[in-house]
């Protein structure tokens, strides 16, 4: 078995028995992030095999300077979001499926049309690829003791250590929005709030979206119509507990919310 597959199956038997590690196996360890996203295709193959889903998008982490910096990183990396665990505003989710539940506001877009590959885009030039823009709340899942030592290319090999994505409803007016200085906020159980704006990520969630237009295509793929992406988060994270209630305002953009149900 070549160490890719190895690692592969390493990630996904540390999903199946939520089992949390130090680090991955000298001997299956991705060494470089292009290493790490032939792993993470494996796994999500698997995954998908296993639920019977399909693709909705992407995820991207690490859109933050600080995250950056922690990783030892000077860019975001991107995972796959996944139909299976894609779910609905009001949703109710198990905590007992996650290893660790941290939840992260951030805004999402869903593409209107299939993008080009051969340019380059930015925060303006990619505006007429997009479709409509959402509210959403990511659940970030990780199988390490500390996630800030082993590596980006380990955790996009876990696909970018992607949980569950909780999609509000698509707002068609998004185009009247300044994406970098609108308000976020995330209440948890009704009582505390974590505030932030969409300068956290890459100073404009827009420039999130233009970077991943950018580099999938040195991974053979590319943005087509009907694809959300998630941007990162936007305030400080939460670590989740059983029986949290989480909700995620994003003014004029909408609301999204969430519920971890008690073992």
């Amino acid at each position: 078995m070549d160490r890719v597959t190895a690692a592969c199956e390493y990630l996904f038997d540390l999903r199946q028995t939520q089992r949390r590690v130090a680090a991955l196996p000298t001997e299956v360890v991705p060494r470089t992030l292009a290493e790490g996203y032939q792993v993470q295709e494996l796994l999500v193959r698997k995954l998908l095999a296993r639920t019977g889903g399909h693709p909705v998008g992407y995820k991207i982490a690490c859109t933050s300077e600080l995250a950056q910096k922690a990783l030892g990183v000077d860019g975001p990396f991107f995972g796959v979001l996944l139909s299976h665990s894609t779910h609905k505003s009001s949703t109710k989710l198990r905590a007992s499926d996650f290893t660790v539940r941290c939840t992260e506001a951030e805004f999402g877009f869903e593409m209107g049309r299939d993008v080009p590959a051969g340019s380059t885009y930015t925060a303006e030039t990619i505006k007429e690829f997009i479709g409509s823009a959402l509210p959403s709340i990511e659940v970030v899942d990780h199988r390490y003791h500390n996630w800030q030592v082993v590596g980006a290319p380990s955790l996009l090999a876990d696909n970018a250590i992607h949980g569950a994505w909780i999609a509000g409803e698509p707002y068609a007016g998004w185009r009247d929005l300044d994406f970098a200085t609108h308000p976020v906020s995330l209440t948890i159980n009704g009582e505390e709030t974590l505030t932030g704006t969409g300068a956290a990520v890459l100073g404009n969630p827009l420039n999130v979206v233009a970077w991943l237009a950018n580099e999938l295509p040195k991974f053979g793929r590319r943005l087509s119509r009907g694809d959300r992406i998630t941007t990162g988060v936007t305030t400080d994270i939460y670590l989740a507990q059983p029986g949290d209630r989480l909700a995620a305002d994003f003014g004029p953009l909408g609301r999204v919310s969430m519920e971890f149900e008690r073992a």
